[in-house]
């Protein structure tokens, strides 16, 4: 299968793993790009030494292509960067921040690089910062998101229209359909984050994993804007979040409730009443918890059956 990501990559499949935080670490990623698809260290929640060792035992694990995602809310960005070019790491994605500030210092490293975004505005300015490809991620998505709230049927055709360089779709994303449907729409590729966090490779904890999968429609809400907004699992510091908000909380307030470390003692501790459990909206359509290259086996099949249902020639 070959499409402008998947020549950009050097990957057999136009399949992306998100770089989440406290779930993506080099098992997760070798285990995506053994399979055939692009695997992603998440640094959002690394230590420096703590990354170098998650790049050198990716390499380890792997000869195919990886990724590292670096947020660029990190306070120690620099010593990312610095690891990211002594590690001769092939593949950077940034988010949450703007794409000027290091894609030209990566590019020059000989790093290809992709920038995630939530809207026409900022892939544009994205594309003009230099970036390699774009990840434009919907409203659906767990984690961190955009603010406008436009939904990824929505988002994919809006940047499609106006973008030049290849185009990867995010959020709400977890089966083979979808990928099409995304694909149908302008993407070249799908980034998956939520269906990879119950996976077995995956280092986010049994407890979060299995809560996941328990998960109905309707089961997270998108909330903290005036911080940065997050998509939450509902729980019991959820609901907390929701009892400040109507008491009138101040951002100041809404800082101290958040406090630190609450992402770790939910999703890598296992703590599920006083942890932030960040996931998408998809984690309705997760049942089980499986090994990740099975999870891009099936949704190959599934996306090939799907093509054929169509009558359609989209194909690569």
């Amino acid at each position: 299968m070959k499409n402008r990501i998947t020549e950009l990559f050097n990957i057999q499949y136009p399949i992306i793993q998100g770089g989440m935080i406290w779930a993506s670490g080099w098992r997760l990623a070798s285990a995506v790009s053994n399979a055939g698809g692009l695997g992603i260290i998440g640094a959002g929640s690394m230590y420096p030494d703590v990354l170098r060792e998650h790049i050198q035992k990716c390499k380890q694990a792997t000869e195919k292509p990886f990724a590292v995602n670096i947020p660029m809310l990190y306070s120690d960005i620099e010593k990312l960067m610095d690891i990211i070019v002594s590690q001769k790491v092939k593949i950077v994605f940034t988010s949450a921040g703007n794409p000027k500030t290091w894609t030209a210092f990566l590019k020059e490293n000989g790093i290809t690089v992709v920038h995630v975004v939530s809207s026409v505005k900022f892939a544009l300015k994205a594309q003009d910062a230099g970036v390699d490809a774009v990840v434009a991620e919907g409203f659906e998505a767990g984690g961190h998101n955009g603010r406008e709230e436009t939904t990824t049927l929505v988002l994919i055709p809006a940047v499609k229209e106006r973008l030049e360089i290849p185009l990867i779709a995010a959020g709400g994303i977890a089966t083979g359909k979808a990928m099409l449907a995304t694909m149908i729409l302008g993407a070249d590729a799908v980034q998956v984050g939520s269906r990879f966090v119950a996976s077995i490779e995956a280092s986010s904890h049994d407890n979060f994993k299995e809560s996941i999968i328990d998960a109905k429609e309707g089961d997270t809400h998108l909330t903290l804007k005036e911080l940065a907004p997050v998509r939450l699992l509902k729980n019991k510091f959820y609901q907390s979040v929701q009892e400040a908000y109507a008491n009138g909380a101040s951002t100041e307030e809404l800082k101290q409730l958040l406090g630190r470390a609450r992402a770790k003692k939910g999703m890598f501790e296992g703590d599920l009443d006083e942890g932030e459990l960040e996931i998408g909206q998809v984690s309705a359509l997760i049942h089980d918890i499986k090994p990740a290259g099975e999870i891009i086996r099936e949704m190959m099949e599934e996306y090939k059956l799907a093509v054929r249902a169509t009558g359609k020639s989209h194909r690569f």
